[in-house]
């Protein structure tokens, strides 16, 4: 008796009618910003990567993800070599090609 006097039954409120699809649609929201805004960019970007390294070719002056510049002298499977300064090749793989320069580049730094 002494502790219904302090504590009170606690009630359920009514539940609201379609309160299940209301409580989901904030996540739903989130997770479609979340495509349009993030993921779907980066995919964008990828295929975009993907395309340019497939289509390298020997004379071609490219940058490399560690910040080596120069001109492809031979194209493999998987690895390039590039030419840094005159007789001076280098081999990457080529995954490090990080950017595709305009003709003329070189000779401009």
């Amino acid at each position: 008796m002494l502790n219904n006097l302090f504590i009170s039954n606690a009630h359920a409120a009514p539940a609201a009618p379609g309160g299940d699809l209301v409580s989901f649609l904030p996540i739903l929201i989130i997770f479609v910003l979340f495509y349009f805004m993030l993921i779907r960019p980066q995919m964008k970007q990828a295929k975009q990567q993907k395309a340019m390294i497939e289509a390298l070719k020997a004379g071609d002056e490219v940058a490399t993800t560690g910040g080596v510049i120069g001109k492809i002298t031979k194209v493999g499977d998987s690895f390039l070599s590039i030419e840094i300064a005159a007789n001076t090749t280098i081999n990457v793989q080529k995954h490090a090609v990080q950017t595709l320069l305009p003709p003329g580049t070189i000779k401009g730094i």
